[in-house]
């Protein structure tokens, strides 16, 4: 399992002072452990969102000091901004990244809202995962009547705070804390400075829609165009134009390119045009990677491109550069925290070099993974080679699907490649353990078997996922341009080097192991994928024949 990882995504009722803004970035970055990704004033709005991920205690730990630093130098009687706002500490979402389900989140909240409102003595409400109750959840039905109409609404028995006291503090305010999905913070950008018109599309797109009054003064709800969307139309004076300020809930329920695209639509049916848009924060990888996607289909060209192609052509057809810079090594999470290894990083000299070393690591499990990596690149590359010719339109559809599964493959593997070594070198540091004494043997022992458990398994799945690339590009060969036949081929003979030699890595590393079932699992495993891989093989040989032979 991944280790636990959470992102935290406080917004703060300052974004103009930037002593103050730094200050509570300052607090942040204190705390070991914690990665701060981002940080993002703004001047209109009054309000500067941060963005930080870690292990759950030390996230919590930074919340926690990035609240304390705020509570010394924002008072909330003199604040005053474009954005909704309830306290000095706004919200302050929890978000499961990897390694922790929703609930772990939720519960992290909780604590973090009690330790709060112990310290300060301040109302901290619970909302969205960890909500006490149904009308709760939204957090725009907790911030209605803002901080100006907070004092009369801690003095309603319903509204009682989850945790602290329902007194107002006029310096504070209060806070909203909770679990939730990855919100995406998305402004899209109008050719006009009327606020008006800007909420108009802003009720017709967002899922709560907008209330109508017919002649006998009978109110009836629309619904809004898009599910797990809320909107509001304002006008930001430093870019000078009126923006649909969004917050995207679910991006797997409403894609961010359906949100621009509803936008677009209901700007042009007022006579109005979209001049771009901003992300506020960070996006998951895999959200602006589809968007990519979209356009790319839009085309009439294959989905399947590499993961930078894909984000720079939904950054401009986003216009994401419009009002300010776009740097996707800062805005996409994954590429923020800088999860790519050492080994996959280097440039290809570097890396061969480092394999023709004396030292053991990397070796033939990392080579056998970067086999199948380009197996899996080659197999994407005849899919993008096909789809869009003429001629190859049946089989349009299902090679884009086959291009995007390869990308997903040689993503995957290029991970084991710094993974293998990484397991290698675990069991030599389990073999470094001290053994003097009889319990220090025994621990080493049982470290020594982990590793070696574990340095079996990650060539195991280096073979399962060779394999699976194998298959892939058998079928691209059978349906893909023909030109590139022998393209595909290669992936498949790569992947079957990435195959044979992953498996030697399997047998070598189980040799020593004392645990008999399971290294008889993993030799029976082993040799089923031998016995698939050579019929892929041999598959993959005849129709390579059929055409030459033709």
């Amino acid at each position: 399992m991944d280790k636990p990882l959470v992102e935290c995504v406080p917004n703060f009722s300052e974004g103009r002072d930037h002593a103050k803004i730094e200050a509570i970035a300052n607090a942040i970055r204190s705390v070991p452990e914690v990665s701060l990704l981002d940080v993002d004033p703004g001047s209109d709005t009054n309000r500067t969102v941060y963005t930080f991920v870690g292990a759950p205690e030390a996230v919590k730990q930074a919340a926690l000091e990035a609240a304390r630093m705020a509570h010394a130098i924002i008072d909330m009687r003199a604040h005053h901004g474009a954005h909704p706002r309830i306290g000095a500490l706004d919200v302050c979402p929890f978000v499961p990244v990897s390694g922790i389900s929703m609930e772990g989140c939720a519960q992290l909240a909780k604590d973090f809202a009690a330790q709060l409102a112990e310290e300060f003595r301040v109302p901290v409400f619970l909302y969205e995962k960890s909500a006490s109750r149904p009308e709760r959840q939204s957090l725009a039905d907790i911030r209605a009547g803002e901080y100006e109409g907070l004092a009369d609404k801690l003095a309603d028995p319903a509204w009682q705070p989850d945790y602290g006291p329902a007194r107002f503090d006029a310096r504070w305010g209060a806070t909203v804390t909770g679990a939730r999905e990855f919100l995406i913070a998305y402004n899209v950008n109008l050719n006009t400075k009327d606020k008006k018109l800007a909420h108009d599309i802003a009720l017709s797109i967002r899922e709560a829609g907008r209330s109508i009054k017919d002649a006998e003064g009978n109110t009836t709800r629309v619904p809004g165009r898009l599910r797990a969307v809320r909107a509001i139309g304002w006008y930001i004076e430093t870019y000078q134009c009126a923006q649909v300020s969004i917050n995207l809930l679910d991006f797997h329920e409403t894609p961010l390119y359906a949100v621009f695209e509803a936008v677009k639509e209901e700007a042009e049916a007022r006579g109005l045009y979209v001049t771009g848009s901003e992300l506020i924060g960070l996006i998951p990888l895999e959200a602006i990677r589809a968007c990519g996607q979209y356009y790319r289909r839009k085309m009439g060209r294959s989905p399947a491109l590499a993961d930078r192609e894909l984000v720079d052509l939904a950054a401009r057809t986003l216009g994401l550069r419009s009002v300010q810079p776009f740097e996707s090594d800062k805005k996409i999470i994954e590429w923020a925290i800088g999860r790519a290894g050492s080994l996959v990083s280097m440039d290809v000299c570097s890396f061969v070099d480092t394999v023709s070393s004396d030292s053991p690591a990397p070796g033939g499990g990392s080579v056998a993974a970067l086999a199948g990596a380009l197996g899996a690149a080659l197999g994407a590359m005849d899919a993008n080679l096909t789809v869009g010719k003429k001629g190859y339109e049946a089989a349009a559809e299902s090679l884009s699907v086959l291009g995007i599964k390869a990308q997903g493959l040689k993503r995957a593997l290029l991970d084991i490649v710094d993974e293998d070594t990484e397991v290698f070198n675990a069991v030599m540091e389990a073999l470094r353990l001290p053994k003097c004494s009889d319990e220090e043997k025994i621990a080493r022992n049982a470290a020594i078997e982990e590793a070696e458990k574990n340095a079996a398994r990650v060539p195991l799945k280096t073979a399962e996922l060779c394999l699976e690339t194998m298959k892939l590009c058998a079928d691209t060969a059978k349906s893909g341009n023909a030109n590139s036949v022998t393209d595909a081929a290669t992936g498949c003979n790569m992947a079957y080097a990435g195959v044979l030699s992953a498996i030697l890595n399997v047998r070598i590393n189980v040799q020593t192991l004392i645990d008999e079932q399971f290294k008889t699992a993993m030799r029976h495993d082993c040799e089923v994928l031998e016995d698939q891989a050579a019929i892929v093989r041999q598959e993959m040989d005849k129709t390579i024949s059929d055409i030459f032979r033709d």
